[in-house]
């Protein structure tokens, strides 16, 4: 398994814009290339540094994907960076993900149930399961 993190410093105030591309345009198009296995998004309280951990079967796969449509997300998210990414690559050698991709059980764990999400932000997910608004759109 192979993972890429692109860290970015956003504009101030735009986390829910990013973090709503994020979920309604950049994921399901990850999710259509070839050896994509996850994301993670990551956010630094009282910060405006990011940072996305993607998941994939192959490097191969990662930097064909990299390669062929990297610049058109660079544009997508552009207008919230305040300055350009900061990529690094790592080889995964050791995860949950892993052991439940290779058709394993991930070990059980007690879960802490997640209070509300910081800065105001709710979540696609989290929204619907509440009724509130911020889905895609």
């Amino acid at each position: 398994m192979f993972a890429r993190k692109v860290a970015v410093l956003l504009k101030p105030d735009s986390l829910p814009a990013f973090t709503n591309l994020m979920e309604c345009e950049i994921l399901p198009w990850l999710r259509r290339q070839e050896g994509f296995l996850d994301l993670i998004t990551l956010a630094v309280t009282d910060s405006r540094e990011v940072a996305t951990i993607t998941f994939w079967d192959h490097q191969a796969n990662a930097e064909a994907c990299i390669t062929s449509s990297y610049p058109e997300v660079e544009e997508i998210l552009g207008r919230l960076l305040d300055a350009g990414p900061y990529v690094k690559t790592f080889d995964v050698v050791s995860s949950t993900l892993q052991r439940a991709t290779l058709g394993q059980q991930p070990e059980p764990e007690r879960l802490l149930e997640i209070g509300p999400a910081p800065l105001g932000y709710r979540s696609a997910t989290r929204a619907s399961e509440d009724g509130s608004s911020g889905s895609c759109r």
